[in-house]
């Protein structure tokens, strides 16, 4: 019963500590909201203010995997260049140290942890405005995770005086640079598999304190989490682009070699300047319950971390260009490489956000490929057939097909999470109008094959007949340039960029009605074959159906349908 009592505690513990940082980070991303994106995207005006926006958003929260999840993101849509993405990774393994800050100075995890799930479910239960809601949720979180640090902490107590256990940490007690380099393996596999540094280390913070493993071994232990926690990043650019795999290997690459550099200094200078700085750090302090903690044990070690970072921070800042060009060279990218939405699967859904940020890039790519459909389609109109440019056609619409059912698919699992208000409607907008992108690409290649209906049955079009349909083409056309570009714009300018909506659609609408009325008229007269007439029709009738549907966008992004 008590190797039963002692894991319960130790991996419940760890359980409630990780369910603590994934609603602490979530609601911090809900509190900060887009401003959470708009202040990364400071990272591209200076080199210095990439690394302070990495640290200040990995504080903000409060986990360094979610911020690189993000920059796999920006950097395979485009949004930042790799060099851009290290600066604020660098950044970023600074910030995550505020963590273990808040772990070594919490008085008294228990009531920490009580208080802020006290406060936080008051907050999050009973009240209903947004904010005050995604705070409460951070608050619980934070509780959480003082919550279970206290009950690892009190789970190894007991076992602090077992023999089998003694033995089994004194085999793996650091007395040499061996000794450091098999504590800081065993750290990365630990934290790739919980896939947190901030677990690993305040398991090794719990460790010391309760004297269970030494200062040394808990120092090794950084390294070694350090490694581990490029995880992550891993799994979310699997299916990425290169950029994104560029950006996990970055972010592997300079953790890994970072730590291959200081390792060598553990015992030689880290260990003796931690316990010179801190003398009193192996200071017994007697608890309530009558038993010692090593309780300024973990400030050391919270320092350690930070000087770490900061330091391999500062080797890695003059070569980040070169080390960027290196990467480069590693993972090279595929000829015509399309960003795909698989980026923004696993662990995106963690940033929900820039998730949602994320997917609207990929919609525009819809809008703007329906353009150049539209374009393609009317080459062939005009000049008659083509065999690369209608196989371009029909595989373009297969692949829209694909990414309407990603983003459908994607969309669906983020709002399975909790969402800021303005980003659930975000959400479900763009679930709206990548349908109707979808159903362009379907009636241009529906056109395409009404077109190769004429050329086979040798029904070629008139000058007059064939300038309506362009004329009709082109407005139709001019229409979709109209509502994509509001499509890009952000939501103030939308209403003003599509003000003449209703008026265009009507001229549109008018314009098919007298074409039509005039090819009825060739039919009547026997001025025309019928087939011919009929295929026009129908040709007709797709153009009306696709300015339905950008009519349906339009009201869509100004919150006529769908919201």
């Amino acid at each position: 019963m008590d190797v039963l009592e002692f894991l319960l505690m130790v991996i419940g513990g760890l359980g409630i500590f990780l369910l603590g940082m994934k609603h602490l980070s979530e609601g911090l991303q809900a509190v900060a909201g887009n401003g959470l994106r708009k202040f990364m995207g400071l990272a591209t005006t200076h080199r210095l203010a990439g690394v302070s926006t990495g640290l200040i958003s990995t504080v903000i929260v409060q986990s360094s995997s979610i911020i690189t999840v993000m920059l796999v993101g920006f950097v395979s849509t485009a949004l930042m260049t790799l060099p851009q993405a290290i600066n604020v990774m660098i950044g970023s393994n600074i910030g995550t140290t505020a963590t273990v800050w808040i772990i070594a100075k919490a008085p008294s995890p228990e009531m920490l942890g009580l208080g802020g799930i006290a406060l936080g479910a008051l907050l999050y239960f009973f009240t209903h405005r947004n904010r005050p809601h995604d705070l409460g949720l951070a608050l619980l979180g934070l509780g959480l995770v003082f919550l279970g640090l206290f009950f690892m902490s009190k789970g190894v107590e007991p076992i602090k005086d077992n023999e089998g256990i003694k033995s089994a940490f004194a085999a793996m007690e650091v007395t040499d640079f061996w000794g450091v380099c098999k504590v800081a393996f065993f750290a990365a596999i630990f934290t790739a598999v919980v896939q947190s540094s901030a677990a690993s280390i305040a398991i090794a913070m719990t460790l010391a304190q309760q004297g269970l493993i030494s200062y040394e071994m808990a120092i090794s232990s950084l390294f070694g989490a350090n490694v581990g926690t490029t995880m992550t990043a891993w799994l979310a650019a699997l299916s990425s682009t290169a950029e994104g795999k560029r950006v996990a290997t970055a972010h592997t690459l300079s953790n890994v070699i970072g730590s291959l550099v200081l390792l060598p200094f553990v015992l030689p200078v880290l260990v003796p300047l931690g316990k010179s700085l801190f003398p009193n750090w192996a200071e017994e302090t007697l608890m309530l319950d009558g038993t010692k903690h090593l309780l300024k044990i973990m400030v050391p070690i919270a320092a350690t971390d930070t000087f770490f970072s900061v330091i391999r921070g500062i080797l890695m800042f003059p070569f980040v260009k070169p080390f960027a060009r290196f990467v480069t060279w590693m993972i090279p990218s595929k000829e015509k490489e399309v960003p795909r939405l698989a980026v923004l699967t696993g662990k995106m859904v963690r940033t929900p956000v820039l998730a949602v940020e994320q997917a609207e890039h990929e919609v525009i790519f819809m809008a703007e490929s329906d353009l150049e459909l539209l374009e393609t389609f009317r080459d062939l109109l005009k000049s008659g057939g083509d065999r690369e440019k209608e196989e371009h056609i029909l595989h373009r619409e297969d692949i829209l097909d694909t990414i309407q059912r990603e983003i459908t698919d994607f969309l669906g699992q983020v709002m399975t999470v909790r969402l800021p208000q303005d980003v659930a409607n975000h959400a479900r907008m763009l679930l709206r109008v990548t349908d109707e992108y979808e159903s362009v690409s379907d009636e241009v290649a529906s056109l395409l094959k009404m077109l190769r209906r004429m050329w086979k049955n040798n029904l070629p079009l008139s000058e007059q007949g064939l300038a309506e349909l362009l004329s009709v083409h082109d407005e139709v056309a001019r229409f979709g340039r109209y509502v994509t570009e509001a499509q890009r714009a952000d939501l103030i300018s939308r209403p003003n960029l599509l003000m003449h909506m209703k008026a265009n659609s009507v001229a549109i609408s008018e314009l098919i009605k007298n074409i039509r009325a005039a090819h009825l008229s060739r039919l009547e007269n026997n001025t025309a074959d019928p087939l011919k007439i009929v295929v026009c029709m129908d040709i007709l009738t797709a153009y009306k159906r696709i300015k339905e549907d950008y009519v349906n966008v339009a009201e869509t992004l100004v919150g006529g349908k769908g919201q």
